[in-house]
């Protein structure tokens, strides 16, 4: 069996590509274009842990390269691809729309168009809970209505899963999508909360408070996150629209100022506290509605928020060596 993981430089792919190693009986080939939205260096840090190990490949390649990705799939032949690279991050979506059209848009296109041409039997692609922009009903559920987004990444995202069902009807290519709700843990993304006050709580700088910490989020372990994609990868959607899309999330909103608690109780240290209003293309809330991916895999996401964020603590401090 051979699975395509893009994006295995980012913090899921390189996650999904350890398990995938660690469970054995397949070959995996990551790919990256190992672009600089944030240091390069964590990066080749994440592929250092992956490189040499019985099974692994790599290529530097970006996915909105229609020649080199339609040569890779002609040369390898893939069983199975998991899509996680994109153009991360809701607020710089705002100042550089057209880095989220080529990755999002165009490299979306071109790694369904590669699946049609050189099939596969199953392609599974990472959505976002920013497609579920301001919804007022909780929890968030697959069949909402998610026509308002409030981002420009939102709407990309939203674009990917109308694409890929178009690709389901027109040529019966099974695919499903993952709705993440903000993914941490160890090698997280260093513009994310939870690196953003680790770092600032470590060097006594204060943490930026946005809405006045009047916000929740679905914060859901990295470890969960994997276990739900593989899991969904062997499940494979079938019918006359081989299509199909989950939520995966912790379904437990928290408080803002609850996620500065965990953090400050891991750090062993009280945060300083910048409060500010809420930024643009932020929600106030996100939530999962978990039962339809808990019926079809019998799993959803559960590890405590404290319990993850030591373990994250615990890494970063480990990782730059504070």
């Amino acid at each position: 069996m051979k699975i395509l993981v893009t994006g295995a430089a980012g913090f899921i792919g390189r996650a999904v590509c350890e398990r995938l190693l660690e469970r054995g009986g397949a070959e995996v080939v990551g790919i990256d274009n190992l672009n600089d939205y944030y240091a390069v260096e964590l990066k080749h840090a994440r592929l250092a842990t992956l490189r040499g190990r019985a099974g692994f490949s790599f290529r530097k390649l970006d996915i909105a390269d229609w020649a080199a990705m339609d040569s890779l799939f002609a040369d390898e032949g893939f069983d199975y691809v998991i899509h996680l690279a994109a153009q991360a991050g809701v607020r710089y979506s705002i100042q550089n729309p057209h880095a989220y059209a080529e990755s999002n848009l165009t490299g979306f296109t071109n790694v369904l168009e590669a699946c049609r041409r050189y099939p596969v039997r199953h392609l599974v692609f990472a959505s976002s809970s920013s497609v579920y922009g301001r919804n007022a009903k909780m929890p968030f559920s697959e069949d909402d209505r998610v026509d308002l987004p409030v981002s420009f990444y939102a709407a990309t995202k939203k674009a990917n899963e109308v694409m890929a069902a178009s690709y389901a009807h027109l040529y019966g290519l099974p695919v499903t999508g993952l709705r993440f709700f903000t993914v941490y843990g160890p090698w997280g993304r260093p513009d994310m909360a939870p690196w953003l006050f680790t770092d600032a709580i470590l060097a006594g700088r204060p943490v930026k408070v946005y809405n006045h910490g009047k916000m929740q989020r679905d914060f859901t372990y990295i470890d969960d996150i994997v276990e739900g994609v593989l899991r969904v990868m062997a499940h494979v959607p079938i019918g006359e629209l081989p299509y199909t899309l989950f939520n995966i999330g912790n379904h437990d909103p928290v408080e803002l100022m609850a996620f500065i608690g965990a953090t400050e109780a891991a750090c062993e240290c009280e945060a300083l506290k910048e409060y500010l209003p809420m930024q643009d293309g932020d929600v106030p809330i996100t939530y999962a509605d978990t039962a339809h991916l808990r019926a079809a895999v019998g799993f959803s996401p559960d590890t405590p928020l404290r319990v993850g964020m030591q373990r994250f603590v615990d890494w970063f401090r480990d990782y730059h060596k504070v």
